[in-house]
């Protein structure tokens, strides 16, 4: 996977950090850029074929500007960089690339995730790029063009004899850490139940209230395997170098499941940004991105305007 070509491997990195007596978070940032600078950020051409398709008289919260939210949950989706006030991360990072696509200045708004919808549907913002996944729910207030897999992993210790987890049969079996009530948890209960009619054992869920409870867990060995947002392990496996993918899970199993901006239902701006990821695809910058912040994992084949998203509960 390509990084910026400054930045050390993961091997290398834990060497270097090992030798210089660098905590596992300064290691991190040693992959994953978190100054505010943000020197080897992906910027991109004016694409007119997005730029013709804004609808006329379309009004920018600020003219000239691309106006979005983001919530700054964690790397590598969206931080704080290291002067606390910048957010970095690959949410910001293509929302720089989007805007740039419509010949527009980025005006990045960090908001608390419960905020976002109505602050969207009140005009404050233009658009909101925040692992925002499509649901058939939110689709009855938002439009959507989608840009990322929404994804979950399977990770183990690194020492793990499990190498590959694609499919209910590899998991038959294990005892996997979740959280209560979460998507991981409905699709793998779906998963034990498909493994125990096919005659093979079932799987074994053992529920942790937070991220360190289930991490404990498995780096203690009472768990097998973490199941959580793939980005999320992404980082950690990065940062503590002591866990490895083994697989990844759709948000919407058996269906694909995408990530997407979000913007006001019926603004018309949707299919301009639709067509701007798309010329981004095209143009290797949406890979760039990705890869960048070690999402290559999330790439789509193709951006789309309001496809089917995960159904009603």
């Amino acid at each position: 996977m390509t990084l910026l070509s400054k930045t050390p491997s993961f091997v290398a990195a834990g060497i270097v950090a090992s030798a210089i007596g660098l905590s596992p978070a300064e290691a991190a940032n040693d992959v994953f850029d978190l100054s505010p600078d943000q020197t080897g950020r992906v910027r991109a051409e004016r694409d007119a074929v997005a730029i013709a398709a804004i609808p006329k008289g379309f009004k920018f919260v600020t003219p000239g500007k691309l106006t979005v939210a983001v919530s700054p949950g964690g790397p590598p989706l969206a931080t704080y960089a290291t002067d606390a006030k910048t957010v970095v991360g690959a949410d910001p990072d293509y929302a720089f690339a989007i805007a740039d696509s419509l010949g527009l200045e980025l005006e990045l708004v960090p908001v608390a995730w419960a905020d976002w919808p109505l602050g969207l549907v009140s005009g404050k913002y233009d658009a909101v790029i925040s692992n925002v996944g499509v649901t058939e729910q939110r689709k009855e207030k938002f439009d959507f063009s989608t840009y990322r897999q929404g994804l979950h992993g399977f990770f183990v210790k690194a020492d793990s004899n499990i190498r590959e987890i694609k499919e209910p049969k590899d998991a038959a079996g294990l005892r996997i850490t979740v959280g209560a009530s979460t998507n991981q948890e409905r699709i793998l209960l779906k998963w034990s139940d498909e493994n125990v009619q096919a005659g093979l054992k079932p799987i074994e869920l053992q529920y942790h209230d937070d991220e360190a409870a289930r991490l404990v867990a498995l780096r203690s060995g009472r768990v097998d395997v973490i199941v959580q947002p793939h980005a999320q392990l992404v980082y950690i496996a990065t940062r503590d170098k002591n866990i490895k993918r083994v697989g990844t899970l759709s948000a919407g199993w058996p269906e694909r499941s995408d990530v997407a901006i979000a913007t006001r239902k019926g603004s018309g701006l949707a299919d301009a940004l639709t067509l701007a990821t798309n010329g981004l695809m095209k143009n290797g910058a949406y890979a760039k991105v990705l890869a960048r912040w070690q999402l290559s994992e999330e790439a789509l084949p193709e951006s789309r305007t309001n496809p089917p998203g995960l159904p009603k509960s």
